[in-house]
């Protein structure tokens, strides 16, 4: 509790910078004080309220971050699954959606166009089977 009030003889406000009197005051960080006027930073403001200039980009609040979900290794560890497993099962997503895609971008006129189009997502399908049964001869033993 005694550290807190520090200029008690000192006439000034929390806005203003201190006044150079004897000692030395210590010196600010870059992000603590304006760049401009010198003033320091309201907590948590974006902008200097004396000179009105931008804070630095630094401090302002964080993104959600996508990437964090497409980490290979937090993929592995949240399915315990091997790379290889993983890699078998990501071609198998793949190719059923690469299914259902062919049947929505395809339209069908005539018989003929729908059993070839039909022919084409049982060819994905089976495709995806593949590739899922892959991944399962290619997970590690659990322990």
């Amino acid at each position: 509790m005694a550290n807190t009030a520090h200029h008690v003889g000192e006439r000034e406000e929390f806005w203003r910078p201190p006044v150079s009197g004897g000692r030395p005051a210590a010196p600010l960080a870059q992000s603590d004080a304006c760049e401009r006027c010198g003033t320091d930073y309201v907590a948590g403001s974006r902008f200097c309220h004396v000179c009105g200039a931008a804070r630095e980009t630094g401090l302002s609040a964080p993104r959600f971050n996508f990437a964090r979900y497409f980490e290979w290794v937090r993929i592995k560890d949240v399915l315990g699954l091997g790379t290889s497993s993983l890699l078998a099962f990501v071609a198998g997503a793949l190719c059923v959606l690469a299914a259902i895609s062919t049947g929505l971008i395809y339209t069908a006129s005539t018989v003929l166009d729908w059993q070839a189009v039909q022919v084409w997502r049982i060819e994905w399908l089976l495709a995806a089977v593949a590739a899922f049964m892959a991944g399962l001869l290619l997970k590690r033993p659990t322990a």
